[in-house]
């Protein structure tokens, strides 16, 4: 099957072959149609298939016919973060450059003026994250009676930020008629439900088992120390020694790790990136810019990049720290082996990641090769602190749980005796209490009146007062 045979307009397939893109993957493949028939989808993918070009350019075709009108956009895209939406905006420039439409971006780090004076010109596509969209609406800047098509992309990611309770309000503010497009790449209990909600009567497209990476993907983990230090060599040692290395992705667990890594690679002479939460809009965009542009080969980032970043020909990725949710150990290594590539996934697992491993692996319902010995597990009972560390410090003592430290280890007490067996009791008698003797009363002395002094008071206060009845 050719993209000639989904039913798009001439525009847009001069565009796709502009682009160098012959063959449409499956779920682009099976969701153009229903999408161009008006009908609403339930898209069940994992990161790296397409799923962005499948609602972009149908998207496209529709808009051909009609006409935008000030503060009233024609369609609305729903992202989850920033860099998602930017993307989504940047495949619009892609496919539609032969269609003159009109596209605005509402996210935040952005003048809202600029943002408002988009609007007002009229807009046939605007791409939002929710929060920044609520803002222009309760502004009274922005309408959604005229919003003919709703896409809710990266739902599980939604609902992972938070965002669920400002996408079921925005649901109320479109009109009920409208076309709705559902993406998500896993669909735990409440994204079910809040699917159910926007849908009405959907087709269901999914192309691939709901939390399964690509066949593309080597995956391998490592086994490291425990402490911040060691993971760190054992980062630099497999970044050296890897095959085929072009660039790599990073991912740590906590924005402060993402900035602590950068400072330490960036110390050994590594061309590094960082892309966290805290990082203004126009660092992000930077960032990405010079990992995508090859100027920087690594770029640490947390999570927030986890999610469809469209970063072609990613040789490596990296997790620094084993991810908490299992899920999210998929969207990580998606970043590489995409469009049919090939790439690596190799996690540095420390003694207490052993059960987050467990979880992945149960997840994925496949084990993952070791590179070498495999870790040895903590100790029963032996956690990592607040730091990340184990209970053994960055001094080098050993912080045992104080419930299991053994009896042998405990010091000896010496014995006390019993009560009953204490010494006799002392035969002397106790002192006798003297009675308190009476003391005399004493009066008060009592005190001479003395007329308060009236020389310094205003005459009229002086003046005698008649009160009559």
């Amino acid at each position: 099957m050719s993209f000639s045979d989904l039913g798009l307009s001439d525009k847009v397939l001069g565009a796709i072959d502009a682009a160098g893109y012959k063959t449409p993957t499956p779920i682009q493949s099976q969701a153009i149609p229903h999408v161009l028939a008006r009908r609403d989808v339930l898209g069940i993918a994992q990161t790296g298939t397409g799923k962005t070009a499948a609602f972009v350019l149908p998207m496209i075709t529709m808009l051909e016919k009609g006409r935008a009108r000030a503060r009233m956009p024609r369609t609305l895209i729903l992202e989850p973060t920033r860099e998602l939406a930017a993307q989504v905006a940047e495949n619009f420039e892609k496919y539609g450059k032969n269609n003159k439409l009109n596209v605005a971006l509402l996210i935040g780090g952005v003048s809202f003026d600029d943002q408002d004076a988009k609007l007002i010109r009229g807009v046939d596509v605007l791409i939002a994250t929710p929060g920044r969209l609520l803002d222009h609406f309760e502004r009274g800047r922005l309408l959604l009676s005229g919003c003919e098509l709703l896409i809710i992309d990266e739902a599980d990611r939604m609902l992972d930020m938070g965002f669920i309770p400002d996408i079921e309000r925005i649901g109320k503010l479109v009109p009920f008629t409208r076309q709705t497009l559902f993406f998500t790449a896993t669909m735990p209990a409440e994204i079910q439900r809040i699917a159910d909600t926007f849908l009405h009567n959907p087709v269901r497209v999914e192309v691939a088992k709901p939390a399964t990476a690509a066949t593309t993907i080597t995956q391998l983990q490592v086994a490291t120390g425990r402490e911040d230090y060691e993971k760190r060599a054992t980062l630099r040692h497999l970044i050296d020694g890897a095959e085929n290395f072009k660039n790599a992705i990073i991912f740590c667990n906590r924005k402060l790790e993402v900035a602590a890594l950068h400072k330490s690679l960036v110390k050994h002479g590594y061309n590094a990136v960082a892309l966290h939460g805290d990082l203004d809009q126009s660092a992000r965009m930077a960032a990405l810019d010079a990992f995508r542009k090859g100027d920087a080969k690594l770029l640490i980032a947390s999570d927030v990049a986890a999610r469809g970043l469209d970063i072609p020909a990613v040789s490596h990725v990296f997790n620094f720290d084993v991810p908490h949710h299992p899920d999210d150990y998929v969207h990580r290594i998606g970043r590489t082996g995409r469009a049919g590539l090939t790439g690596t996934a190799i996690s540095l697992v420390a003694p207490f990641d052993t059960k987050s491993v467990a979880a992945i692996e149960k997840l994925m319902g496949t084990s993952i090769p070791w590179m070498g010995e495999p870790v040895a597990a903590a100790e029963p009972g032996e956690r990592p602190n607040r730091h990340g560390h184990g209970e053994r410090g960055r001094g080098g003592r050993s912080r045992q749980p104080r419930g299991n430290r053994s009896p042998e280890a405990r010091p000896p007490r010496d014995p006390q005796p019993r009560r009953e067996e204490a010494a006799a009791p002392r035969t002397e008698k106790p002192a006798p209490v003297r009675p308190r003797e009476p003391q005399p009363y004493r009066e008060r002395p009592q005190r001479d009146h003395v007329e308060p002094d009236a020389s310094h008071l205003p005459a009229f206060l002086l003046r005698p007062v008649n009160i009559k009845a």
